[in-house]
């Protein structure tokens, strides 16, 4: 049973679920002078997605609660639901309720249920020796948001490009799949606050260390374009959702790219917690960041 009732039903599936929750705010997230209302459906969206993508999971259903502001129409609303709708149908998601309420600033929080695989993919799996490896490539979404909000300047193909990975980011779900599928089965992470945060999420969880080679991080030569050998939003910029995994050696990058159906690249490798300093060492060139990753609570990005 879908919307209309005081709760969906949902027919009872074989194995465990997954469920995630996620929330995007006007001002904070995102401004609706950027990309269109279906945009922002299908970006509402897709960020859960993500998340069920780093668990190796099937997305299935959804609940979705909105803070309306005074100012919009329902026009608008059509369209932002049309946007989502799309992304629903790509996904194999059924929309199956919500809940409205009156609100300072739009917000779009969406509850996402899914299938989880056999042995999921966990935070906590990584061992020394491992290899890190993330899929496509990262800061273009935070480079985006920046080009967005006027911070800095683009024109022509490099400006869309950019603006759109921020706008339209595409959650890894095939190949957090195929990667479950893999023995011993992966750590990995979606990469949505930054690629430093996100991978001392994994290295705090699982007790271990990392050395990262600064000159392998994937970038784009849209990004290349911009900020040339600046790896400070590549490190720590945020809302790109690949995937970070963590994985035994032994597979080429080419090899696991074909395996996974998006490029994939080995970064570093997984070391036993270091006894003291940091968890995480870089070496290479390039200009680190001055910042760790998205923050939740900071009231604006840098």
């Amino acid at each position: 049973l879908g919307p209309g009732d005081d709760a969906a039903i949902i027919a009872a599936r074989s194995g465990r679920q997954l469920v995630t929750i996620d929330s995007i705010v006007e001002g904070a997230h995102f401004n609706l002078a950027w990309g269109t209302p279906e945009q922002l459906g299908e970006r509402a969206l897709a960020i859960n997605l993500s998340d069920i993508a780093a668990m190796g999971g099937a997305p299935s259903a959804c609940v979705i609660n909105l803070g309306i502001r005074p100012g919009l129409e329902v026009r608008f609303f059509e369209r932002m639901y049309s946007g989502l709708a799309a992304a629903a149908r790509r996904t194999g998601v059924d929309v199956v309720g919500g809940n409205v309420t009156k609100a300072s600033e739009l917000t779009i929080t969406i509850a996402l249920f899914g299938d989880a695989p056999r042995t999921p993919l966990r935070r906590d799996a990584a061992r020394s020796g491992d290899r890190i490896y993330v899929t496509g490539t990262l800061g273009d979404a935070a480079l985006g948001w920046r080009i967005a909000a006027g911070k800095i300047p683009a024109r022509g193909l490099v400006r869309k490009y950019l603006v759109d990975r921020y706008l339209a980011p595409e959650p890894r779900l095939k190949a957090g799949s195929r990667l479950a599928r893999i023995a011993p089965t992966p750590a990995a992470i979606d990469i949505s606050d930054g690629l430093m945060q996100d991978l001392g999420h994994v290295l705090e969880r699982s007790g271990a260390g990392a050395e990262i080679d600064a000159r392998t991080i994937p970038v784009s030569s849209a990004y290349r374009v911009l900020m040339g050998d600046d790896l400070a939003l590549a490190l720590g910029g945020g809302e790109d959702y690949e995937l970070l995994f963590c994985m035994r050696p032994g597979r080429s990058d080419r090899d696991l790219a074909r395996m996974l159906g998006v490029r994939v690249t080995n970064i570093g490798a997984i070391i036993r917690k270091p006894a003291r300093g940091p968890r995480v060492h870089i070496h290479g060139g390039g200009r680190m960041p001055e910042f760790s990753g998205w923050d939740h609570l900071r009231v604006s990005r840098s």
